[in-house]
């Protein structure tokens, strides 16, 4: 796939996961942030953004996965700190699982990388045989939605145009449903028993820095899945924004920033959400 990468030196190697139906745009202004400090690379998934939409192509988690793991060894990413979201939740966790030398923090973005039985009908109803296809592939619905109802604030005009550049006809959308359609709900999906293993492998970062930014408006990755990231990682510092939604980083830009470079300089912050009015989780 493409991978832009910027910036060299001897700090952590951030390493930024999309998910979808959006690509390494989303990164672009936390990648304009800390270009000149860090190592910034933005993977594009296969079928994804600038990367090659092949059709016939198994979109499955395994195989995003194997995707990153050879990207970190082809540009020898060391010291990783990974930045996820959506899907890249999934993926990078079960990146890291793989690589666990190799990882020294995580940001993460309103996601999940362990099972869950709940999904959005919207979701659900693209995942129906036929009219998936003709949704999210025939009608850029996926795409198109998801700019109407993912980011709090209005996007710009160019960054809706930044969005939907990659994904401009029936096949160039080939991930945007594959990936609806690799969601494992159950035992009976490909892709359970990986994310089964991606769940597993995840108590051996109890101890990696973590910080977790949350958009409270988020229909698909609710506050449900922010606790039950608190719950696996008690060390994580949380940073929850109350006007923001599942576009995060577009909605909250300066205060991620802020709270990024708090997190990369090894500062402790305050812990925030709804259920407390401020905790020092380090106290």
């Amino acid at each position: 796939g493409e991978t832009p990468t910027t910036g060299a030196g001897e700090t952590p190697a951030l390493l930024f996961l999309h998910g979808n139906p959006t690509w390494s745009f989303y990164w672009r202004h936390l990648i304009q942030q800390f270009r000149t400090s860090n190592r910034c690379v933005a993977m594009d998934h296969m079928g994804c953004g600038l990367s090659d939409k092949p059709q016939f192509y198994p979109y499955t988690l395994a195989q995003h996965i194997e995707n990153a793991r050879a990207l970190v060894y082809k540009l020898d990413l060391r010291d990783i700190v990974l930045c996820v979201h959506d899907w890249g939740g999934a993926i990078g966790m079960g990146l890291a699982a793989q690589i666990p030398d190799r990882i020294k923090g995580f940001v993460v973005f309103n996601t999940a990388a362990f099972p869950s039985r709940r999904m959005p009908l919207s979701i659900g109803l693209c995942r129906l045989p036929g009219f998936g296809a003709l949704a999210i592939r025939g009608l850029n619905a996926f795409v198109r939605g998801a700019l109407a109802r993912c980011a709090k604030k209005p996007l710009s005009a160019e960054g809706k145009a930044g969005y939907l550049a990659p994904y401009s006809n029936w096949d160039d959308r080939i991930a945007n449903l594959r990936f609806v359609q690799d969601i494992p709900m159950g035992p009976g999906h490909e892709s359970w028993e990986t994310i089964k293993e991606v769940e597993a492998g995840l108590a051996q970062f109890k101890q990696h820095p973590m910080l977790l930014c949350w958009g409270r408006h988020d229909f698909v990755f609710n506050d449900h899945f922010l606790h039950e990231w608190q719950q696996r990682f008690p060390q994580a510092e949380t940073q929850y924004f109350e006007q923001a939604g599942h576009f995060v980083v577009e909605d909250a830009r300066a205060e991620i920033i802020a709270a990024m470079k708090k997190f990369l300089a090894g500062e402790k912050q305050t812990y925030t959400d709804e259920h407390h009015s401020s905790v020092n989780l380090h106290a």
